[in-house]
């Protein structure tokens, strides 16, 4: 038995409502994913290493490997307590309920102009090469042309959007999915961030954001499934909790609040963390301009 120490609101009305059931689809060392037979989504089953997110379930556990959680593993509910076969129980009471919010977009835009500067520049330190970001000093062949394809995209991408040409814009978004290296592909993980940064209330691109459901309607076959959840969820603003941070940090945080944040989710993955941050740049950016304050 593990305790659920948190857990997305969503998810937890699911288990209380006795309709999260399905099987195990992936494992890893911290996190476990089920597929829910109901809506066909993906649930997460994470250790307390992993920060809150959309669908995830945070149990008292630092690694999931000793559970010996295996593929296809049925998952029910009884008793509001989710069963993974016969080798896990997480009881839900008593859990720290969590819901995945944006800050809204601030009326003065003058801190987040810094911000983004900021941003810029930590993530030009101490970003992960290898997707987004150039891997100048040992990069193959493969990953050098990998890299300007994504250059190439996401420059398109952004110009379009600030032409607001949402339907041009739509093309080059949808040329990044499953494009890149990586579980998440370092094109989806841009998009993640981009998407946030559309769904946020009261900026210039929010009026917008069915852009971010447009170009998920076209993902389903473009990439794996579990980065088209994470694709899926920021399309309407649902993002882990370590990113919700940082955004809140770049609007209203001083120096001293942003640079822990960017750390957080410059952490994620491999360069995953890297990739988000790049296109949550890209979407303040574009936000900023339209507003014309920048």
């Amino acid at each position: 038995m593990r305790k659920a120490l948190s857990g997305d609101l969503e998810v937890i009305e699911m288990i209380n409502n006795s309709s999260l059931v399905g099987y195990v689809h992936s494992t890893f060392k911290r996190t476990i994913n089920i597929h829910c037979v109901e809506d066909g989504e993906l649930y997460t089953i994470a250790s307390r290493q992993i920060d809150n997110g959309p669908n995830t379930l945070v149990i008292h556990s630092d690694s999931l490997e000793e559970l010996n959680i295996d593929l296809n593993d049925p998952v029910v509910v009884k008793n509001t307590e989710l069963l993974i076969s016969n080798k896990l129980t997480i009881p839900i009471d008593r859990t720290k309920l969590w819901e995945s919010i944006l800050p809204e977009f601030p009326t003065n835009a003058e801190k987040a102009k810094k911000n983004l500067m900021r941003m810029k520049e930590y993530i030009d330190f101490h970003g992960k090469a290898g997707g987004m970001k150039k891997n100048i000093a040992a990069q193959s062949l493969y990953g050098t042309e990998m890299s300007k394809m994504l250059e190439e995209r996401t420059r398109l991408l952004l110009h379009e959007l600030l032409k607001i040409r949402m339907a041009n814009g739509l093309h080059h978004a949808v040329s990044l999915i499953g494009l890149g290296p990586g579980l998440t592909p370092s094109g989806d993980d841009f998009l993640v961030g981009l998407f946030t940064m559309m769904n946020v209330r009261e900026s210039p691109l929010y009026s917008h954001q069915s852009f971010c459901t447009e170009v998920v309607e076209k993902a389903k076959t473009l990439t794996n499934e579990i980065s088209y959840m994470a694709l899926k969820k920021a399309s309407v603003g649902k993002v882990r909790e370590s990113i919700i941070q940082l955004v809140n940090s770049v609007f209203y945080g001083e120096e001293r609040d942003l640079n822990p944040s960017l750390n957080k989710v410059l952490n994620i993955g491999s360069s995953s963390g890297t990739d988000i941050a790049l296109g949550l740049v890209c979407g303040l950016e574009a936000n900023l301009k339209i507003g014309g304050q920048l």
